[in-house]
């Protein structure tokens, strides 16, 4: 073996690779798992009851993202990640941010019902249906619970020790999805839906202390840190509370003009477009931020923008890949996985699969962090709430919630010139290679289109 092997390079590298097959493993058997469980639960439960819970899962998320100071990004980046010091003042900060999203949870389930009593809803519109006011009060209880996550877990993934971190999130999906189908077995309600997250929350804290190696966590508050949480976090944090804008505005649109069942079709293609997504955008989370940051400490740029171009090329073919695909074989993938009463979510998530072509810029978003630069990714953001909020509510009085969804599939393309002019001034940016990756979209729409006429055929 030469000693070329035990490089920094080399060991970067393996570390790299090892976590990516993790995260990959994991992320395919949750995602069956989880697609599994929603396959049964959509002929347990009425489709108006996923409507609804998607407004109180919208909800919960809008106001995590809206306080997101990048927590976990920060001790992942920062020199300072593994002291003690440093990682109980941040988990002081996580709690404190855990009952304070709570109470906001509370106050604006106190609102909805407070509109309902006034009839300020259409009658047939979800944010009219009664159940909404408590599942938002119960559900937003999961921001305490994961406020007490342990740092111990950052910790694995800065090491990009991913075994413990994948195994731990698969056993909480597990026991979620096991309390999820019993519940709603026995009482046929969105409460087994509601429960089942709880107790997902729950178990996924419980292990990250219990079984996670390092300093256990203790209430902390030092200035120092705090001084560098707010220099690091501010621009994410801006980031964020834009961001949540775009990535959620659809709902809060559709909220008001769908029904609680249109939505719950609605729930069903942005399930299946987000398992897929959220697969992709972990594996690059758990892999290009920590290799990123890593080679970027050590100054070396040739290496860091190396590192950079084999991800990019990897995730681009993934995304392309699966942007054909979708876009062509989405209404079978309906019609073999649910019955009639979904049938029009294949249309919804042949066009909502367009947003696959913007997000294989998601590893640009990675460097920017790495390299300190997150204001590009505030940026980027209010670029694609801007167009967002503008093109659903315009095509919404166009031509109803049809012409709106594709609004919801374009409005991250305009965000493709700050990334293409930011990325050429810190010498990422290749003409050839943006090329060279765009004969995978057509692959990808062929076996759509042949699978379809497969099934056809058979």
């Amino acid at each position: 073996m030469s000693l070329a092997d035990f490089s920094p390079s080399s060991r970067l590298r393996g570390r790299a690779i090892s976590a990516g097959v993790w995260n990959l493993g994991a992320l395919v058997t949750s995602q069956v798992f989880r697609l599994g469980g929603n396959l049964i639960m959509a002929r347990l439960l009425m489709p108006e009851m996923f409507g609804i819970m998607l407004i109180a899962i919208t909800v919960s998320l809008v106001l995590h993202l809206l306080s997101d100071v990048g927590l976990r990004q920060n001790i992942i980046q920062s020199p300072r990640g593994d002291d003690p010091v440093f990682l109980n003042t941040i988990w002081t900060v996580q709690i404190l941010r855990g009952f304070i999203l709570f109470a906001s949870t509370l106050a604006l389930a106190a609102l909805a019902w407070f509109a309902q009593s006034l009839n300020l809803w259409a009658v047939n519109s979800t944010y009219a249906a009664p159940e909404l006011p408590l599942v938002l009060a119960v559900t937003g209880f999961s921001a305490i619970i994961v406020g007490f996550q342990s740092t111990k877990v950052d910790l694995a993934v800065r090491a990009f020790q991913q075994k413990k971190v994948v195994l731990t999130e698969f056993a909480s999906q597990v026991v979620g999805l096991l309390v999820m189908l019993v519940v709603g077995y026995l009482t046929r309600s969105i409460w087994s839906l509601v429960i089942a997250g709880l107790v997902q929350s729950l178990v996924n804290t419980l292990l990250g202390h219990i079984w996670f190696e390092g300093p256990s966590n203790r209430l902390r508050w030092e200035r120092a840190a705090l001084d560098e949480l707010v220099g690091f976090g501010r621009w994410i944090l801006l980031s964020s509370a834009v961001g949540v804008l775009a990535m959620y505005g659809d709902r809060v649109w559709f909220g008001g003009s769908m029904t609680a069942s249109e939505l719950g079709v609605y729930s069903i293609a942005v399930l299946i477009l987000g398992a897929v997504q959220l697969g992709l955008q972990r594996i690059v989370g758990a892999v290009a931020l920590p290799a990123f940051s890593e080679a970027s400490r050590t100054h070396d740029t040739a290496r860091l923008h190396a590192l950079y171009f084999r991800l990019k090329m990897m995730f681009d073919l993934a995304c392309l890949f699966f942007c054909g695909l979708f876009l062509t074989g989405s209404p079978l993938l309906i019609r073999v996985l649910y019955d009639e009463r979904y049938a029009q979510a294949g249309d919804m998530l042949a066009i909502l699969s367009l947003s696959f072509f913007t997000m294989r810029y998601l590893v640009a978003n990675q460097i920017w962090i790495a390299l300190g630069h997150t204001k590009y990714q505030a940026m980027d953001n209010i670029i694609r709430v801007v167009s967002l909020w503008v093109l659903v509510p315009l095509l919404l009085a166009i031509g109803g919630v049809k012409y709106a969804i594709w609004g919801v599939a374009l409005h991250t393309f305009p965000t493709l010139i700050l990334v293409f002019y930011v990325n050429y001034r810190l010498g990422l940016f290749s003409l050839k290679r943006e090329l060279v990756v765009l004969p995978m979209l057509a692959v990808g729409a062929l076996c759509g289109e042949l699978l379809t006429g497969l099934a056809k055929w058979l």
